[in-house]
């Protein structure tokens, strides 16, 4: 079922890490060189000038994401005048269901790829959906944009700074249409909220609070039906180091410390993106975290029980908490001098957005109100419109950006067990 294609980009080939906290990076050279390779070979139409044009998407990822992803994007197909015309994953049960779901929309048979360089080197494809494992999100997204497509990609954006950097500079370089799947930048529970707060209604913000608790071993997928025969083995490993075949790093790859930054990637992503919605602030100037295994002892390495505080240059703390051993105490709070916005425990969906004066000043005229929803957007069909404008859709690189330094510097916070900083001018985020 692999699509074949002469053009091979060089592999990412593997560096050692100096410290546990470093992940595992692409030779640059190498990567851009094959970037290049792409670009030369294979570049997006200009949409900008085919307003009414198909448009042509690949599916990098046709797992459970993705998949889901996918049917968004079938379910937009009429009104939007888009095909799913390529698939790629490295295992084929996904494959041939991808095939499936294409052609029972009504759709003609989609191409399909185990490696995605083939993919990104179909000049007819416009845009790429990536939904794959976390840890290859950014080295995916650097390829597309070097092959001059436009791209959504699931969170967390990176959870290599260096990619990150790479990426952003890329897409604006490129002028590339990026959304990254942080959807509560569509909903209108948070556009609402964050309208709100920027009239300044509560005062002086200091603090926001947030924490998302369940009571299961999240992850931990079946793998009896994860055959050896049925993966491409060495392009799911990517750029990390080469090693036997292991069915657990495939469906339980959230697990695992070199395939992706834990919860503060996960989970922490869309939080921390809504506290940037809401507050206007773009990056954290410091973050300390602690967490551990203490109830899943099921082989995981990465917490069942998180908590991190985030501070940030405008003048607040962001404490986020996630915890896999209790369902209670889902919520979502902003503070201020004059009162508090909740959003409620429906943290996806926010649909009782509320003010009050609650433990306000002294003074404070804050009333207790609900705040009335946005219309919202639905966040893939913003992406969609988005490549025929060329405007900037609603979760744009630069916000992903963003999440993911956050989410960078709270993993390693907690690897470490030393704060860490970020240097905006510089971009770098260090021990101090």
């Amino acid at each position: 079922m692999t699509g074949k294609s002469s053009l091979r980009v060089p592999r990412c080939l593997p560096i050692e890490p100096t410290s546990r906290v470093e992940a595992l990076t692409v030779h640059r050279r190498d990567f851009l060189a094959g970037a290049a390779t792409l670009l030369v070979m294979s570049s997006s139409r200009a949409l900008g000038s085919q307003a009414n044009a198909a448009l042509s998407v690949g599916v990098i990822g046709c797992g459970d994401r993705g998949s889901y992803l996918m049917g968004q994007i079938l379910g937009l197909s009429q009104a939007h005048n888009v095909h799913v015309t390529a698939v790629c994953d490295v295992w084929q049960p996904n494959l041939s269901r991808a095939v499936e779901r294409v052609s029972n929309a009504g759709g003609r048979s989609p191409r399909t790829f185990t490696r995605f360089e083939e993919l990104l080197a179909l000049p007819d494809v416009d845009a790429l959906v990536i939904a794959t494992p976390d840890f290859s999100h950014a080295p995916i997204l650097v390829a597309a944009l070097a092959a001059g497509k436009d791209v959504y990609v699931e969170k967390p954006m990176s959870i290599d700074l260096s990619l990150a950097n790479e990426a952003l500079d890329l897409a604006r370089a490129e002028n590339r249409i990026v959304q990254v799947g942080t959807q509560y930048r569509s909903h209108g529970g948070y556009t609402a909220a964050a309208r709100e707060l920027a009239t300044g209604v509560l005062g002086k913000i200091h603090r926001v609070h947030a924490s998302a608790n369940f009571r299961e071993a999240r992850w931990l997928r079946s793998i009896d039906d994860c055959k050896e025969a049925d993966v491409d083995w060495k392009a799911y490993l990517l750029n990390r180091p080469p090693r036997p075949f292991d069915p657990k790093l495939l469906r339980r790859w959230q697990l695992y410390r070199e395939f992706t930054n834990g919860l503060p990637g996960l989970w922490m992503s869309h939080y921390v993106d809504a506290v940037h919605l809401l507050t206007g602030a773009k990056y954290p100037s410091s973050a300390v975290a602690l967490g551990g295994v203490y109830v899943w002892q099921d082989g995981r390495e990465h917490c069942d029980t998180f908590h991190t505080l985030l501070e940030y240059p405008e003048g607040f703390l962001f404490d986020w908490s996630m915890c896999l051993a209790n369902s209670s105490g889902t919520e979502f709070q902003v503070f201020g001098t004059q009162g508090k916005l909740d959003l409620g425990p429906e943290y996806a969906t926010p649909t009782q957005v509320t003010l009050s004066g609650e433990g306000a000043v002294a003074g404070s005229t804050l009333t207790t109100r609900t705040v009335a929803h946005d219309p919202g957007e639905d966040h893939m069909a913003n992406w969609l419109k988005c490549l025929r404008t060329r405007e900037r859709p609603n979760a744009d690189i630069q916000f992903g950006h963003q999440h993911a330094v956050a989410g960078i510097m709270a993993a390693a916070a907690l690897e470490t067990g030393r704060r860490q900083k970020y240097d905006p001018q510089k971009r770098e985020v260090y021990a101090g």
